[in-house]
């Protein structure tokens, strides 16, 4: 957890974001894929920020 709200400070971004970003990698999606169609579990975050 804490690289969770290390990677959040430093994107200045929610932790609750990056760690839905984490879990969508770790089963298989694409960052095209997150970026455009789990944009209600990422808090509407953009490819830059995903990748």
């Amino acid at each position: 957890m804490d690289h969770i709200i290390k990677i959040a400070g430093e994107l200045n971004v929610r932790p609750q974001q990056v760690k839905a970003v984490v879990e969508l990698l770790d089963g298989g999606a694409t960052v095209p894929f997150i970026s455009r169609y789990r944009k209600e579990m990422t808090g509407s975050l953009d490819e830059v920020a995903v990748a």
